[in-house]
């Protein structure tokens, strides 16, 4: 099979297209032929050495949109079956930008059947990191929450999620966003600061940070969403970050929310995956709007 990979660390141009071994799938895993799969700015991490593994072969990709080719046993999937599916991992020879991949069996979902692989590649890895880092704020209806770079993939997840969950969601965006991440249910819009104070949570989708935690009031909760990097407790602010996890049932829960037309899934640009290098370019541009996705 093709998979895109990085031997050498660098920019784009670091981005190669392999043949790979067809993996085989174990107990309680599945194959999955992949349809779609998008780029993260994870992946853009992973080309320029972010995490490690030098020297190595390193896949990219942790989303994936397609049929199952293949079981394992203690398997419930069945060859054919369209499902999504979260492939977390900083450093493999391969990973969901390939023809093929292999996940466990409890990180795959039924795809969602009103939309395309390819839009429906852009729901595990954000969906998940959306709901679980509001897992981890707490809050309950009627509280208020603060979601920065609320027009991003993570960030407007989170706004149609807490917003289903009764919390009244402040979104912080550049100007031109605000009809935007209104419609996906933001109650208050800033392109700027917010009073010192004046929530009870922010999820921190921008990774701003410190100023991000100063508006947080006293007692109240800050979410990153980059592991480690999450500022450190002051005034009785409990500050943490989420890492995603696999999880086949909460992303079934978010592929049925898609299919009510409760979630926005947004696609940017298509590539085929011998232009893997391309989409890394255009991720590096900056300003993608929804998900640039692979398709082999």
């Amino acid at each position: 099979m093709r998979a895109a990979v990085v031997r050498n660390f660098g920019g784009p141009e670091a981005v190669e297209v392999v043949e790979a071994e067809v993996p085989e799938p174990g107990a309680r895993q599945v194959r999955i032929k992949v349809a779609a799969a998008a780029l993260n700015p994870v992946d853009a991490g992973v080309r320029a050495g972010f995490f490690g593994g030098a020297g190595k072969q390193i896949g990219f990709g942790w989303d994936v949109a397609g049929t199952v080719d293949a079981t394992g046993v203690a398997t419930a999937w069945s060859v054919g079956d369209r499902v999504v599916a979260l492939d977390p991992g900083m450093v493999r020879p391969a990973g969901t930008h390939a023809e093929y991949v292999v996940v466990g069996t409890d990180a795959v979902a039924k795809a969602p059947g009103t939309v395309d692989a390819v839009h429906a590649a852009t729901l595990p890895l954000n969906g998940l990191t959306a709901v679980q880092a509001l897992d981890l704020l707490e809050l309950t209806e009627g509280q208020s929450l603060l979601v920065t770079g609320a027009a991003g993939a993570v960030g407007g997840f989170a706004v149609q999620l807490a917003a289903r969950r009764g919390i009244a969601v402040t979104a912080l965006a550049r100007p031109d966003d605000e009809e935007f991440v209104r419609s996906l249910g933001a109650a208050h819009f800033t392109s700027g600061t917010v009073g010192a104070g004046g929530v009870d949570g922010v999820l921190d989708a921008a990774v701003l940070g410190e100023p991000a935690l100063e508006w947080v009031r006293d007692g109240g909760v800050y979410v990153g969403v980059r592991p480690g990097a999450h500022p450190a407790p002051v005034r009785g602010v409990r500050t943490t970050a989420v890492a995603v996890t696999a999880d086949g049932a909460r992303l079934s829960e978010l592929a049925a929310l898609v299919d009510q037309g409760a979630l926005t899934l947004r696609v940017a640009e298509t590539y085929p995956l011998e232009e893997a290098a391309k989409a890394h370019a255009r991720l590096a541009e900056g300003g993608v709007r929804g998900r640039l996705v692979l398709v082999p």
